[in-house]
């Protein structure tokens, strides 16, 4: 059937217990490593990084780096790449300057880009994993 070929959505539900919230009136400066779920609804200066998890940023969020995650929920404001290695979600008040990365994306009416839209394929992600890792190895 149609629908046994979705793929699921991951929603911050399910990271219980692992879900960091970022509130409104709050501003981070720095890069942030995690695994789990992050909700933004401040600002963030600096870049993103989760292995496994979602990000979430509500429509009051504003993210100023690179966001590079397996999910991502965009409803606010980012100025950076986005890369989004299996999903990426853009909602009707999404406002994005910088190229976006993604395996599969959905994008309600109202969203702006400006950037470029780049498909990961099986080999793209590949190599990009291969370039995380090696990166993380080089760091310890």
């Amino acid at each position: 059937m149609w629908g046994s070929e979705k793929r699921k959505k991951a929603d911050i539900g399910q990271f219980s217990g692992k879900t960091t919230i970022i509130a409104q009136q709050a501003q981070i400066r720095g890069d942030m490593r995690f695994d789990g779920a992050l909700q933004i609804d401040g600002r963030v200066i600096g870049s993103i990084e989760a292995e496994e998890g979602l990000v979430r940023i509500s429509e009051h969020g504003y993210v100023e780096g690179v966001i590079k995650a397996p999910h991502v929920v965009i409803n606010g404001q980012v100025v950076g790449d986005v890369h989004a290695l299996e999903h990426l979600e853009l909602d009707a008040k999404a406002r994005i300057s910088g190229d976006l990365y993604y395996r599969y994306m959905e994008m309600v009416m109202g969203a702006q880009i400006s950037g470029q839209l780049n498909y990961l394929d099986d080999s793209a992600q590949s190599a990009q994993l291969d370039a995380v890792l090696q990166l993380e190895s080089e760091n310890s």
